[in-house]
């Protein structure tokens, strides 16, 4: 089956959904399935806009909206995960997974499902070393830092993700798994982003995280996004015995959502002829939710998960087969994800806006429904009634007073001691958060729609690019740089770029919650939100 795969969406749906009906039209190529591997924007209405981390002057409202109230449906089923720059509120809804608007669903923090036999998993977010360890606390109305922290990625889904021993076909990340670009045309990506080259020579751009997903998955397809760039490499796993068949993992990066950007990708993935064409459950997934649990925590405590250390009762929570067989019985071997998509909040309306809408914690049905059937902790209604009982108790105590059981560990240290995530934001094509606002970046918001610069379809169609059979990179582009031809970039280009990383590290140096005493670097880039600037700049 054909899968179209995209980058950063940025909300720009009806020109994601526009260029595919192109593609049909004049390559009459039609595809299945459509992946988007974050900054998806799920935006319903002006409350939405003031929960996600972007400066206000960022905040439009773009088109999903006219997709969740009904008036158009998405031409073909779409899947996505979360990224940093989201409708944090909307998101938080779905924990485990769901339908934002018909036909589209989100994969939640973590999850897997599956499509004409094709098993796709994803993890939502970005890394940050000092959020990783923290339960899902976080919860709206947000402040200053909780609408960041809200998107970190935290220990608990990769736990999860690395109970899974069945393979996996397609993973997505929103962020790059950390030292990726060692295994594709390193020399091709520094040209193009010569401000990665301290971190891709330091071996610090990415997530350490998605690093050791990619190295205990071994999907055979690992799309990201994040970065605006496009990439490819191939990565040739080692194997853990003799009996062992090697594996291969096909990497590929995608730039973002804007005219005259190669920002979707077409590939080929061999599927089940004989699987129905509705989006399933996938079974061990599910066996795995319900056997991690217990290990749910929505409190700031740190810890970290489980492991083979003396410290824990249990740490290998993987599911055997006949776990897996209970939930097929429990579903009667009917994995369908129903289509229960609900309405759960207003939709903007441009005729009556509402700048003075504030976000309110939800709980939304389809979660409350799909805990319900397999026995599972309802996130959001845990984090509610945690609140209340602070709320009588008349103060808010600290969170590491929770007790801990015997399958978690708050003293044990982090396995990520640095936290170098940050350089990888300093990024000229990617919006960068301006902390110096205080909260007024909270409570305002642009509800006209951006505007509109349509890309002219019969004189350009570089949107697309259609993937061959092998994504396997040459020899040549998987050679790694040398420093002669890194050097070659000129003394004061180096120095810039020096002066810049050293900048980078000063805004990531302060204290647990990221707090820092030097001058914040504000997020400067318009180009995700508006085509034309972009255009001018590149």
């Amino acid at each position: 089956m054909k899968v179209a795969v995209a980058g950063c969406c940025h909300g720009a749906l009806d020109k994601m959904y526009e260029t595919l009906e192109l593609l049909q039209r004049r390559h009459n190529v039609r595809p299945d399935l459509l992946l988007c591997c974050g900054d998806f924007q799920a935006v319903r209405n002006e409350a939405d806009l003031r929960c996600m981390a972007v400066p206000a002057k960022y905040r439009h409202m773009q088109t999903f909206y006219r997709y969740y109230s009904g008036e158009k449906k998405a031409p073909v089923l779409t899947v996505f995960i979360g990224g940093n720059h989201e409708a944090s509120n909307h998101l938080q809804e779905l924990p485990y997974g769901g339908w934002v608007a018909p036909n589209i669903y989100y994969l939640g923090y973590a999850g897997v499902v599956r499509f004409r036999g094709v098993r796709i998993g994803g993890i939502s977010g970005i890394f940050k070393s000092h959020d990783y360890r923290k339960g899902h606390f976080e919860c709206p109305p947000y402040n200053q830092q909780t609408i960041r922290s809200a998107y970190h990625v935290r220990n608990i889904e990769v736990f999860k993700l690395k109970q899974l021993k069945r393979p996996i076909d397609i993973f997505m990340s929103h962020d790059w798994p950390r030292s990726i670009y060692h295994y594709g045309n390193k020399k091709q990506l520094l040209k193009m982003k010569s401000f990665f080259r301290q971190e891709v020579e330091s071996n610090t751009l990415g997530s350490p995280a998605a690093s050791e997903l990619l190295q205990h998955l071994k999907p055979t397809y690992w799309f990201s996004a994040h970065l605006h760039v496009k990439f490819a490499a191939f990565m040739q796993h080692e194997t853990n015995s003799k009996d062992e068949l090697p594996k291969a993992t096909k990497f590929l990066a995608l730039d973002k959502c804007l005219p005259h950007r190669d920002f979707l990708q077409i590939i080929d993935v061999e599927h089940d002829p004989n699987a129905g064409d509705s989006l399933e459950y996938d079974a061990e997934w599910i066996a795995v939710l319900k056997a991690t649990n217990s290990l749910v925590n929505v409190t700031q405590s740190s810890w970290n998960m489980p492991e083979k250390n003396g410290l824990h009762a249990k740490w290998d929570y993987s599911v055997t087969e006949e776990a897996i067989k209970e939930v097929l019985e429990e579903l009667n071997n009917d994995l369908k994800i129903p289509c229960n998509f609900t309405l759960t909040a207003a939709c903007y309306d441009p005729s009556k806006p509402q700048k003075n809408m504030e976000p309110v914690h939800t709980i939304n049905p389809q979660t409350t429904e799909f805990c319900a059937q397999f026995g599972l902790t309802d996130i959001n209604d845990r984090i509610q009634q945690a609140k209340e009982e602070s709320s009588g108790r008349g103060e808010c105590e600290e969170e590491e007073e929770e007790e801990m059981d015997s399958t978690g560990s708050a003293e044990e240290p982090s396995e990520y001691n640095t936290d170098n995530s940050g350089l990888s934001s300093f990024n000229p094509d990617e919006i960068m958060l301006d902390d110096e606002g205080g909260d007024e970046d909270l409570s305002t918001c642009s509800v006209d729609p951006s505007p509109d610069h349509p890309p002219e379809f019969s004189t350009s169609f570089s949107d697309i690019r259609i993937m061959p059979d092998s994504m396997a990179v040459s020899s040549d582009d998987a050679m790694d740089s040398n420093n002669e031809e890194l050097e070659k970039s000129g003394g004061s280009k180096q120095v810039e770029e020096k002066s810049s990383t050293e900048r980078s590290l000063k805004r990531i140096g302060g204290d647990e919650n990221g707090n820092s005493g030097v001058k914040k670097i504000k997020r400067r880039n318009q180009a995700i939100y508006a085509a034309e600037d972009e255009d001018k700049t590149d």
